[in-house]
């Protein structure tokens, strides 16, 4: 206990310097600008970020990384406010009432609020990640190859039941990133597998071109294929919160804080998963249920809580586990590997004091919106009237510099547009992205798990059965595919209703 407080301690203290305040400041500014965009996500962000950060040391690079996630999440309530189209998916949730409170002249009351609980939520999220991470890593160490497989696979399962309207099309684009995954060499053996005696093909589809490609280069296609630009209301009023408004909504904070931490935690749910949880709790318990979705307070500080309380929440997983939370996450771990620090249950062992480094990169994160937040509002604000016919070619060029700049191969360019094109058809058809970034990140743990797995077990399945953590997994696992099969959802329809009859019955009283 004390010597994680010491190590926490003294990485409060190894940022506090003005060059990692700068980089700290710039990529929360970095990050709000493009969640401030319309159609750019913070998967690109990070993704983009990430090349351009490649030469320097790994803890100025993170931090880059960390702040500019925070950040993104943050600025895309602006649009969410302003233009009542969402900055970033987990923004979604605050355009109701947000929208709701911009028309009716308070656009600068409801920036206050979504600023005031993204703050205090990515403070509730730093706690959990400073007090969860080292005690989850420490449970991760007992978990074998067995454990990994089915952790992997129940990740992609729950991405693809949980992102999107159609579950089949979520599972479908998990298998997609699975498939993909395996192309080029494998892991135990350097055998080409899916490369059709293409020598390009032997180093598989690197990480970072594929995300570019489906985040980056698919979203500028589906930008300029809208059809006109959005009106942007007016900010008149003033943005500083009022101080009696948070203390009266502190109730919602804390619950949709924790919620979206607990969110956070499972594999494959990404930040809006947080935010809506937590804004159907917050008008669940509501008095004044009915003024949801018309400006109320308490539905625009659940929702802005909820969502930016669940980015520590998918780093714990991440750091403690190696298994991404979300799509951003995704990019932010295979930064991380990039720069030589392997997330995973040996982190507590290899890197101990990283996991506290990432704690106080996420407070310097937090401080760095609060600042933006309240005093740069109008000056942020000229970014939403950048035409997109002016913005998405210069996104283009960075998506390129981005695809070529990780290994410096041309393929790596072609395979961002090949994956871009074929990605931006397939959001048209409802398939989400999410569901294949989570595939494509978890397709070699998988792999090389499964693998190793068996040549322990002499080529015997029975262990990923009879561990006891592998049964938990593997049940949690089929119990959610079985879920969305008509027959099986109408078996526990019908056991569900004895069980209903019997607890809605009142007792008979006495004489």
């Amino acid at each position: 206990m004390l010597t994680g407080l010491a190590q926490l301690g003294h990485a409060y203290l190894s940022f506090l310097n003005p060059l990692s305040i700068l980089f700290g400041l710039g990529g929360a500014l970095v990050g709000i600008i493009v969640g401030c965009l319309p159609g750019l996500s913070a998967t690109l962000c990070i993704a983009l970020l990430t090349t351009m950060t490649i030469k320097l040391p790994a803890n100025d690079a993170i931090l880059i990384l960390v702040c500019s996630y925070v950040g993104t999440l943050y600025g895309g309530s602006r649009t969410a406010i302003l233009l009542n189209i969402p900055g970033t998916a987990a923004n979604a949730a605050s355009c109701a009432d947000g929208h709701a409170l911009a028309l009716r002249g308070e656009a600068g009351r409801a920036i206050g609020i979504a600023t005031s609980g993204a703050f205090t939520s990515t403070l509730i999220g730093v706690l959990c990640l400073a007090a969860f991470t080292p005690v989850l890593g420490n449970v991760a160490l007992s978990f074998g190859s067995f454990e990994f497989f089915w952790l992997a696979l129940f990740g992609v399962t729950m991405s693809g039941t949980l992102v999107g309207d159609d579950p089949l099309k979520g599972w479908l684009m998990g298998l997609l990133g699975l498939f993909v995954a395996q192309i080029g060499q494998d892991g135990l053996y350097a055998h080409d597998r899916f490369t059709f005696e293409w020598d390009q093909l032997s180093g598989g589809i690197a990480l970072i071109p594929a995300l570019v490609g489906a985040f980056g280069f698919a979203e500028i296609l589906t930008t300029l294929a809208r059809p006109k630009e959005p009106k942007l209301v007016e900010l008149k009023d003033s943005v500083l919160p009022r101080f009696r408004e948070v203390v009266e909504h502190w109730p919602t904070v804390v619950r949709s804080g924790l919620i979206g931490v607990f969110t956070g935690l499972m594999p494959g749910v990404g930040e809006d998963a947080g935010a809506w949880m937590s804004y159907a709790a917050a008008k669940a318990v509501s008095k004044k249920p009915e003024e949801f979705g018309k400006g109320s307070i308490d539905g625009l500080m659940a929702a802005e809580t909820g969502d930016m309380a669940s980015i520590p929440g998918h780093i714990i997983p991440c750091l403690a586990l190696g298994i991404p939370g979300s799509a951003p996450s995704a990019v932010l771990m295979a930064a991380m590997i990039l720069h030589g620090i392997q997330p995973g249950p040996m982190m507590m062992i290899e890197h101990p004091e990283f996991v506290y480094d990432v704690v106080a990169m996420t407070t310097l994160a937090m401080f760095s919106i609060l600042v933006f937040g309240l005093f740069l509002v109008k000056p942020l604000l000229l970014v939403l009237r950048v035409k997109r016919t002016i913005l998405m070619p210069i996104i283009f060029v960075l998506c390129t510099i981005g695809a070529f700049a990780t290994a410096s191969r041309l393929f790596d360019v072609y395979a961002m547009l090949v994956i871009g094109i074929v990605a931006f058809f397939l959001r048209g058809k409802g398939y989400q992205m999410a569901p294949f970034v989570l595939g494509l990140v978890l397709g070699g743990i998988l792999d090389k798990n499964l693998r190793r797995g068996l040549v322990l077990s002499d080529g015997a399945i029975e262990p990923f059965f009879t561990r006891p953590i592998s049964m938990v997994l593997a049940a949690a696992t089929i119990f959610t595919l079985l879920l969305y099969v008509p027959a099986f959802k109408a078996g526990l329809r019908a056991l569900g209703r004895p069980v209903r009859r019997l607890l809605s019955r009142r007792p008979v009283a006495d004489g």
